[in-house]
C-alpha cells in the first residue's frame, strides 16, 4: 500500500494500523490486531453533517471550525494534488503511477465533513476490474493478464462537493399534439407503380407556460480533475446514506487528495446539473407528444453544500506503450476505465465478417 495519509499505532503491537474495508475495523498487518473505529458522541455526529450556506462560503465568511490547514503535493506526471500526512517522505500518485516527493507549502482549505468508508477490499476490487476487462471483446488478452498480475490497486478518498438548492422556474414554450393524415403517395411494387394510402404524422403547436418546483438534495459534483468526469459519473450510484463523520480512522492505509475545483466552480457545475433536471420537469409540465422551451427563469434559494470524500481504488497501467487508467466504486465495486483496443482482435474480426459476406453471397448464386 502506498503511505498513509494518517496512520494510528497499535494497542498490541505499536505498529501501524489500517482501516480493513471488508470488517469495517482498523487492522495491523504486523500482529493481526484488531480495533474498532471510535464511536464520536451524537452531539458530534450531528454536527458533522450539518450544511453549510453557500453564500456564506463564496463571500469566504464560513466559520473557522470549517476551515483547516492541509499540506498539498502536486503530481509532476497529471497535476493531481495529493494530501499526505506527517512523516510521509514520498509515495506514488495514484492516478497516472509517477513518483511523487511531498512539499511544504500549507494550503488554507474547508475541511471535509464526512466520508464514505471503503467497503470493497483491493482483491474484489481487482477481480471485479480483470472481470470487466474481460467483457470487452477487442482488449488486449495481455493486458487483461497484466492487471491480474500487475501492482496492487490504490485505494483513493476522491473529494465530492455535494449541492442542496430549492428551485422555482417560471417557464414559456409550446406544446406539440400528434395527429394524423391521410395521403395518397405512389409507390414501387414488382416493377409496377401503385397509388395507396398513408397516414403523415403532423404536429399541432398551442402556447404553454407556467411554474415548476423542485428542492434538491446532495446534488454530486467531483472535487478533482485528476480523473475524466466521464469516469466519475459512470460509478454512480453513491449510497451517501453510509457516510460517516469524517475522522482520519477511515483515511488510514489509504491516500486522501484535496479538492483541486474550487467550491465556486463546483457550484456552476452543480446548478448546471440541476438545470438539466428542471428542463426535464418542464417538459413534464407541458406535455404532449412534443415540446419546445423557449426560456427558463429560475429562482434559487436555500442553497447549502457539504464537503466529503468518496472511496476510488485506481490502477495505472502502461502497456504496449500507452497509458491505461481504471477506477473502481470502492463501495459497490462498480468499474470504469480507458477502454483498450487490440489491433489484432480488430482485424481478425475484420477478416472474419468477410468471410461471412463471402460465404452468404456464395450460398445466394448457388440458390
Amino acid at each position: 500500500m502506498p503511505p498513509a495519509a494518517t496512520s494510528w499505532p497499535c494497542e498490541s503491537c505499536g505498529a501501524a494500523l489500517s482501516f480493513d474495508p471488508k470488517s469495517g475495523q482498523l487492522v495491523c498487518g504486523h500482529c493481526g490486531h484488531v480495533q474498532p473505529v471510535p464511536d464520536l458522541p451524537p452531539r458530534d455526529r450531528s454536527r458533522a453533517f450539518v450544511e453549510h450556506d453557500l453564500d456564506s462560503a463564496l463571500r469566504g465568511a464560513l466559520p473557522p471550525a470549517a476551515m483547516e490547514e492541509v499540506r498539498i503535493s502536486r503530481c509532476p506526471g497529471c497535476g493531481a494534488e495529493l494530501e499526505l500526512g506527517e512523516g510521509v517522505e514520498a509515495t506514488t500518485c495514484a492516478f497516472c503511477a509517477t513518483p511523487v516527493v511531498p512539499q511544504q507549502v500549507p494550503l488554507r482549505a474547508i475541511r471535509p465533513q464526512a466520508v464514505l468508508p471503503f467497503a470493497v477490499p483491493e482483491r474484489e476490487a481487482r477481480a471485479a476490474m480483470v472481470t470487466w476487462l474481460g467483457r470487452l471483446w477487442f482488449a488486449p488478452n495481455g493486458l487483461q493478464e497484466y492487471a491480474r498480475k500487475g501492482r496492487q490497486l490504490t485505494g483513493i478518498y476522491v473529494p465530492f462537493w455535494t449541492f442542496d438548492a430549492a428551485t422555482r422556474s417560471r417557464y414559456a414554450g409550446q406544446r406539440g399534439d400528434a395527429y394524423y393524415e391521410t395521403q395518397w403517395v405512389t409507390v414501387e411494387v414488382n416493377g409496377k407503380s401503385e397509388r395507396r394510402q398513408q397516414q403523415v404524422r403532423k404536429i399541432r403547436w398551442s402556447r404553454a407556460s407556467g411554474w415548476v418546483q423542485r428542492r434538491f438534495d446532495d446534488v454530486l459534483v467531483i472535487g478533482s480533475d485528476s480523473l475524466p468526469r466521464g469516469h466519475t459519473q459512470a460509478l454512480a450510484p453513491w449510497d451517501l446514506s453510509a457516510l460517516q463523520p469524517h475522522a482520519a480512522d477511515y483515511l488510514s492505509g489509504f491516500q486522501a487528495e484535496a479538492y483541486s475545483v474550487p467550491l465556486d466552480q463546483g457550484h456552476v457545475q452543480a446548478r448546471e446539473d440541476m438545470a438539466g433536471v428542471i428542463a426535464q420537469d418542464v417538459r413534464a409540465a407541458i406535455g404532449g407528444d412534443e415540446q419546445q422551451i423557449e426560456r427558463i427563469d429560475t429562482d434559487w434559494s436555500e442553497e447549502t453544500f457539504k464537503h466529503i470524500l468518496l472511496p476510488v481504488w485506481t490502477a495505472a497501467y502502461r502497456y504496449g506503450g500507452k497509458s491505461y487508467r481504471f477506477v473502481v466504486n470502492g463501495q459497490s465495486g462498480k468499474v470504469q476505465g480507458e477502454r483498450p483496443w487490440s489491433a489484432w482482435k480488430i482485424a481478425g474480426a475484420v477478416v472474419l465478417g468477410l468471410v461471412i459476406a463471402g460465404v452468404l453471397a456464395w450460398l445466394g448464386q448457388q440458390r
